[in-house]
């Protein structure tokens, strides 16, 4: 074979597509365009997304709105170790993103990991109500109950914080900014509405409501989980 006859082979190997054409079907994958809220060009998935964080921050802000009065009167500590629970859950909060966005990155992705670590979060908000219950044990059992429960709440709302709202831009065409950024508007009021009913909601249930005898921490804390329920389940 001369040397024309070897260029020649060579250029057989290639295809050229005009403007015109459409590509191959089996080597350019389409990727499905996600079904549309209301025909606008807003995914249908944000809906969920804005519902779920609306019912994560109910359910973080009003578990933590009767969470020092639930060791002054439940366990009756004194204020400094109250203070010092507090503020050491708080920080560990704070802390637990870097592990979210670690496993996000390297490991599970978003998607996965908002899913596992909200299923941790519903376990220890679920601990945490049982850990209320009067007649369940003694002092140490609801120590150890309230304690794992809050360890798993801080591991749950810490690792989901830095990936829902990344995940929710990601569900936007690169075409639909403005869409993406009226989002994020909405995003950040789902946020700040459940904080703050949480805050004025969950006071009233421990406070009005008896149970046991007692004030009922236990709705107060079952209140937020079931909140933490529904945004799992959407």
């Amino acid at each position: 074979m001369n040397a024309f006859q070897r260029n020649e082979s060579k250029e057989t190997l290639f295809t050229f597509i005009s403007a015109g054409d459409d590509p191959p079907k089996g080597d350019f994958p389409v990727r499905k365009k996600s079904p549309k809220l209301c025909g606008s060009n807003y995914p249908l998935s944000i809906a969920f997304i804005v519902v779920n964080e609306f019912c994560e921050r109910f359910s973080y802000y009003g578990m933590k709105a009767v969470l020092t009065l639930y060791f002054l009167s439940f366990f009756h500590w004194d204020e400094n170790l109250s203070t010092a629970v507090y503020h050491a859950f708080s920080a560990l909060c704070y802390f637990t993103p870097v592990i979210g966005a670690i496993m996000a990155d390297s490991w599970l992705g978003k998607y996965k990991t908002i899913i596992y670590l909200s299923i941790v979060y519903v376990v220890g908000h679920l601990i945490k109500s049982v850990g209320a219950i009067p007649s369940l044990g003694n002092q140490a059992v609801h120590v150890i109950l309230s304690m794992v429960g809050l360890f798993l709440i801080a591991l749950g709302t810490g690792g989901i914080k830095p990936c829902v709202s990344a995940f929710g831009g990601d569900q936007f065409e690169e075409e639909h900014t403005s869409e993406r950024s009226k989002f994020f508007s909405i995003f950040y009021l789902s946020i700040n509405a459940g904080s703050l009913i949480s805050t004025f909601v969950t006071p009233v249930l421990r406070g009005d409501v008896k149970c046991f005898g007692e004030d009922c921490y236990a709705l107060a804390f079952g209140v937020p989980a079931a909140l933490m329920v529904l945004a799992l389940g959407e």
